[in-house]
């Protein structure tokens, strides 16, 4: 439903705020949502874990934390289209920055997966909230230039946690996360709501109804089709590069790979990959086409990693990047979820499909790990690579192109 009243429209300076604050926020945000991915390792190898139960352990703290985040996407969702994108963004890293400041002190697995996650429920509120505030807050031609700076200055975050990593104990790792967080709570403070979201404030639309999502049939199956098109990303990322040390002794690596620089390069790759597509999807005023184009950089990428027999740590670090170029349209998967979607269901939609999308990695990893059982960890991680990608390939031609949409609408 066309709304006919415009929202009183920010100042460049006030925009460029909410773009900078949004971008500090995703920073801190990655790091403290890769940390464990860095230090799985060596905090396990403190705490006691034998070596035979590294992977198995670090799925289950992997999935607690991706189980945080699903529900946190709910949660944070629905209060960011209830009671506004700002007031998410302050309790979202409130939550996140002191459960990490909680996991430096743990001592065993339980503990370890409980406290991820928590932090996964504060972590789910960061990237969808800031990108929603960023969409209504600038010009239709130009937000998906101000989406890719959010996405591309936060993604440094994974490399700040790696060097923090090498040159600290991994608990001081996690403190650190928690305290960046903290201090950045301070510097929100006069940050300014969504226009569009404060002219709906008085407006009798529902706001934030999750069962607005069930109860159309054409919106639900836009939504599914949003999420499927983001699916190969953390598998990427969560999997791939993660259990590198796995996947190269199956490779007959020279060395054990570093997962931890593994991350680093694969970080270094999204980032320059988001700036890419941002100014691609620009160029081709097309946000489909750039995804698509992603995909195919998956397929190659990846497979040329799985089929890398004997595989040096330069050229894992190389194919690393390159997975991550093939990834980095995070941020432009989460503004075509925000651009499917009224004012009064925006921000549920943009902050519960990417934690949908890192949640479906527990059941993407629990099918890996089925077929690991019977066709080891190559053929696994070949399998759903391709079939992750078609998914998104298939999802991305169920949706209407959204680049230079006007998203002053409500859905009814």
């Amino acid at each position: 439903m066309p709304d006919q009243d415009q929202p009183i429209q920010k100042t460049s300076k006030q925009v460029w705020i909410l773009v900078t604050v949004a971008s500090l926020g995703y920073f801190v945000d990655i790091y403290d949502l890769i940390i464990f991915s860095i230090v799985r390792i060596t905090s396990f190898q403190d705490i006691g874990v034998p070596l035979e139960d590294m992977r198995i352990k670090g799925e289950y703290v992997l999935n607690m934390q991706m189980g945080g985040l699903l529900i946190g996407g709910l949660i944070w969702g629905v209060i960011g289209d209830k009671m506004g994108r700002m007031k998410v963004l302050f309790g979202s890293i409130l939550m996140y920055s002191i459960a990490n400041i909680a996991n430096g002190f743990v001592n065993d697995v339980t503990t370890y997966g409980i406290i991820r996650f928590i932090a996964g429920i504060g972590l789910a509120g960061e990237l969808g909230a800031g990108i929603t505030l960023v969409s209504e807050s600038m010009h239709k031609s130009k937000r998906g230039y101000g989406t890719m700076l959010v996405a591309s200055i936060g993604v440094f975050g994974a490399l700040l946690a790696y060097y923090v990593s090498q040159e600290f104990n991994w608990r001081i790792a996690y403190f650190v996360g928690g305290g960046m967080g903290l201090l950045l709570l301070l510097l929100r403070f006069g940050s300014l709501e969504s226009g569009l979201f404060s002219h709906v404030d008085n407006n009798s639309a529902k706001k934030g109804d999750i069962r607005m999502l069930f109860n159309n049939k054409q919106r639900l199956k836009r939504y599914l089709n949003c999420l499927g098109i983001g699916l190969p990303i953390w598998f990427i990322v969560g999997v791939l590069v993660t259990q590198a040390p796995e996947i190269g002794k199956a490779l007959g690596a020279e060395v054990e790979l570093s997962a931890g620089k593994g991350v680093m390069f694969t970080y270094i790759g999204i980032s320059l990959g988001d700036v890419l597509a941002g100014l691609f999807a620009q160029v081709l005023k097309s946000r489909k086409k750039v995804v698509f184009i992603c995909q195919i950089l998956i397929i190659i990428s990846s497979s040329w990693y799985l089929s890398s027999t004997g595989i040096t740590e330069n050229k894992f670090l190389f194919l690393a990047f390159f997975m991550g170029i093939g990834v980095g349209y995070w941020a432009t998967f989460v503004t075509i979820a925000a651009e499917q979607f009224g004012t009064n269901l925006r921000a549920t939609v943009a902050t519960t499909a990417p934690n949908f999308v890192r949640g479906a990695l527990i059941p993407s990893t629990l099918l890996y790990g089925y077929i690991v059982d019977y066709f080891g960890i190559i053929i696994a991680a070949f399998v759903m690579v391709f079939l992750l990608s078609g998914i998104a390939i298939f999802s991305l031609t169920q949706l209407k192109e959204s680049f230079d949409k006007d998203l002053n609408y409500l859905e009814e």
